[in-house]
């Protein structure tokens, strides 16, 4: 009695699936992944799609998600490390292009693997981070700085100088294309 009591269940529940996604009528889907201790797996995630390692139809992050469309019927929506804010720098010297939400797929810096120095401070002062560091693929530096605060970054490359006041708030913008090297 009870394996066909299981069976039955199973056969509706299966009925029912197959019914819910036939009359999605092909619409996407968002999966919400939390995963506690997952922000190292994400954090990889992002710096594959920025080193153009691993492909999307899309690849977007904004202050609090990473948004993947493979092109299927699935969107994947990550969390994001809860005190780190992801920017990424486009420095330039001719070409820039507006943006707002970085883009993994598609925003395209000029200055494809130069090395740069990078400096930041908060707003005491303290440097947070001196370094050289290496554009991607895509002409941009990636950075994960502590969230809710406001600093000061310096950009150096070949005698060149690019100075900009950033902040790591939620509503900030994760993509920053107005840093000219001169």
């Amino acid at each position: 009695m009870n394996n066909k009591l299981v069976a039955g269940t199973c056969a509706v529940i299966a009925a029912l699936g197959i019914y819910l996604y036939a009359g999605s009528g092909g619409a996407k889907t968002t999966e919400v992944a939390t995963t506690p201790g997952s922000s190292q797996n994400i954090k990889q995630m992002v710096a594959d799609f920025s080193s153009r390692t691993l492909t999307a139809e899309s690849a977007s992050i904004t202050s609090t998600q990473l948004i993947v469309d493979s092109g299927g019927s699935n969107e994947a929506v990550y969390g994001l490390p809860e005190k780190e804010f992801f920017l990424s720098v486009a420095p330039y010297v001719q070409n820039t292009h507006p943006c707002a939400t970085h883009s993994l797929t598609g925003c395209q810096g000029e200055m494809v693997g130069q090395s740069f120095g990078v400096t930041i401070e908060d707003a005491d002062g303290k440097e947070i981070m001196n370094q050289t560091v290496k554009s991607q693929p895509n002409g941009f530096i990636d950075l994960w700085l502590p969230r809710d605060q406001n600093y000061k970054m310096t950009i150096t490359h070949e005698g060149k100088k690019a100075q900009s006041e950033i902040s790591t708030f939620e509503s900030d913008d994760t993509c920053l294309t107005t840093m000219q090297l001169s």
